[in-house]
């Protein structure tokens, strides 16, 4: 009965604030320190390390602008100046490449530049990644829905396939719901991972989620369904992170919060991810999209011929 109430009174309270189900605001947590990259990540942000002529972060961002967003809350320490830079205009540097008519160098970071607003939320403290999130409450208005991309989980998509965030858009609109990317991973890697626990299934990519459980051994896993770093919430994450207390490492889990959501009332569904993933959070997965973003460029530049 109790359940059936507050679902009840979620439902009125969407009625009367209303559900902006326009998705065009993303959030992306980058202020951690990068340690797994050290001494590198001790003058340079993880999240600008290159693939190729290009920052990780671009790809990420780039991906959003492709998915209708227009609007990046890049989560940021005191350090990350670097970060901004980058993503703000640089006259200095436009006038001198016009001069020597070689815009193009930067014409597609320009383009970014242009269509995009950013917001830079400071995280003093580094206090998990529900806390991250949590800073960039002041940015997304009661009632509306946004997307999280975490920038060490790289996604490429084939031109058959939507973008990542595109694919998790599609599903919160038509269920109005929040949705988690997962993929399967093998049992033996999923202490790595968060790991969903299935209430049902909608469909053969999509189920709604019950329970969660972080990084568990493999003999205490839900299933081989991992979370990865995409992720379209409501407003009311905000207040479910609130609610959540830290961990004993001080620590404020992001999946402690969407679990205390989905137990009240929230629907909260987990959607199967297509696409090329790489962890650029390891110097190993960094490497490997170095590789593969290489190979794409030689590709392309040999069909430029």
């Amino acid at each position: 009965m109790k359940r059936k109430f507050l679902s009840i009174a979620l439902l009125f309270s969407f009625c009367v604030k209303g559900i902006d189900m326009n998705i065009t605001k993303v959030v992306i947590p980058a202020a951690g320190l990068g340690t797994r990259f050290l001494p590198i990540t001790k003058s340079l942000p993880k999240e600008m390390l290159p693939l190729m002529n290009k920052p990780a972060l671009h790809y990420v961002v780039q991906e959003g602008i492709d998915s209708g967003i227009n609007h990046f809350c890049l989560v940021v320490s005191e350090t990350k100046d670097a970060i901004k830079h980058y993503f703000s205009p640089d006259p200095a540097l436009h006038a001198h490449l016009a001069k020597h008519n070689k815009l193009y160098y930067t014409q597609e970071l320009d383009d970014i530049i242009k269509r995009a607003q950013f917001s830079y939320p400071l995280q003093k403290e580094m206090r998990g990644l529900g806390d991250a999130i949590l800073m960039a409450k002041p940015h997304i208005k009661e009632g509306e829905f946004f997307g999280v991309i975490l920038p060490d989980d790289l996604m490429f998509c084939s031109p058959e396939e939507l973008p990542a965030l595109k694919q998790l858009i599609e599903v919160a609109e038509r269920e109005q719901a929040i949705v988690i990317a997962v993929m399967e991973v093998p049992m033996k890697e999923i202490s790595a991972y968060g790991c969903i626990k299935i209430k049902s299934r909608l469909s053969d990519d999509v189920v709604e989620v019950e329970d969660i459980i972080e990084k568990p051994k493999p003999d205490q896993a839900f299933s081989n369904l991992a979370i990865v770093g995409r992720y379209i919430f409501s407003h009311h994450i905000f207040a479910a992170i609130e609610q959540t207390a830290p961990s004993s490492n001080g620590e404020v889990y992001l999946t402690d919060a969407m679990v205390r959501l989905a137990r009240n009332g929230h629907k909260v569904l987990a959607y199967k991810l297509k696409g090329t993933r790489f962890d650029t959070g390891r110097p190993e997965g960094w490497l490997a999209a170095n590789n593969y973003v290489g190979q794409e460029w030689i590709v392309q530049r040999v069909n430029a011929r």
